[in-house]
């Protein structure tokens, strides 16, 4: 099924970039602000939501391409749309001069509002878990 591309920009308040990086492209970092658990074996990371003893949610993603402090991009392994992919991209916004994170993502056009929703989330923890 063809998916629509999503693409949203969110403003940092940290101006160090690997700092940034660190939360974007670690185990580690996804850990604090993504998912409830991230692991990463051999380029495939393991996202897991919910606490694995009870009712939980786990999806897996290579890594497609790695670019040390500038982006992250992932496709998942179940993925039926041969185009689509998520990634993280750090930046700076053209307005502001600020270091942004831009997400491009794929969804299915009736939850692309669903989606927004959820990468809308997935900030707020990341400025609750490390100030950014």
């Amino acid at each position: 099924m063809k998916k629509e591309r999503i693409d949203i920009e969110y403003p940092l308040s940290s101006h160090q970039i690997d700092i940034v990086w660190q939360l974007i492209s670690t185990d580690h970092g996804l850990g604090r602000w993504l998912a409830d658990e991230v692991a990463e074996d051999n380029g495939i990371i393991s996202f897991t939501w919910g606490q694995p003893w009870s009712d939980h949610h786990t999806q897996e993603a290579y890594i497609v391409e790695r670019s040390k402090n500038s982006h992250i991009r992932f496709k998942w392994v179940d993925e039926d749309d041969p185009e689509a992919y998520w990634e993280m991209k750090i930046g700076k916004s053209e307005l502001t001069g600020d270091i942004c994170l831009s997400i491009v993502d794929y969804a299915p056009k009736d939850e692309v509002g669903d989606l927004r929703a959820l990468w809308d989330d997935n900030m707020e923890r990341l400025h609750m878990t490390s100030g950014l």
